[in-house]
């Protein structure tokens, strides 16, 4: 520390503020929770025609279980959301894949999503929902 020659009161040197500054942003490094990463995607057709077969498919990844399954959701008509298929189950670090094969039987918009669900082992019977891909329409005409 230092004086001033006009003010006689003690100012605190440089060197001290950037320690303590530097020890502060350490802190609040550790002290930040960590988010876990993933992400779940579709792919589908904007259109077909009625009687037209085409393909919905998804992949995802999440880095917060052990196992993950990728499953395809669907809904028409805004009602509720009902599972069309399941992947097979894949470790940590792998890409849950399912892909389906839909028969389009009426014209309307037909929503489909994928859910990323991690489980605590490959047979376990409890999986947790981690990630939902926005919606993707395909309009059948």
């Amino acid at each position: 520390m230092t004086r001033t020659k006009k003010t006689g009161m003690r100012v605190r040197s440089g060197r001290a503020a950037v320690i303590g500054a530097l020890g502060l942003a350490s802190v609040a490094l550790v002290a930040a929770p960590a988010f876990a990463k993933g992400s779940a995607e579709i792919t589908a057709p904007q259109t077909a025609r009625v009687g037209e077969t085409f393909t919905v498919s998804a992949h995802g990844d999440d880095d917060a279980s052990s196992y993950l399954r990728i499953c395809l959701e669907n809904r028409s008509g805004g009602t509720a959301w009902h599972q069309l298929t399941c992947g097979a189950v894949v470790e940590v670090g792998g890409d849950a894949q399912a892909t389906a094969r839909v028969k389009a039987t009426q014209s309307g918009a037909l929503q489909y999503r994928a859910v990323v669900y991690g489980l605590l082992s490959p047979t376990d019977r409890h999986p947790i929902r981690q990630r939902t891909s926005a919606p993707a329409t395909v309009n059948v005409r």
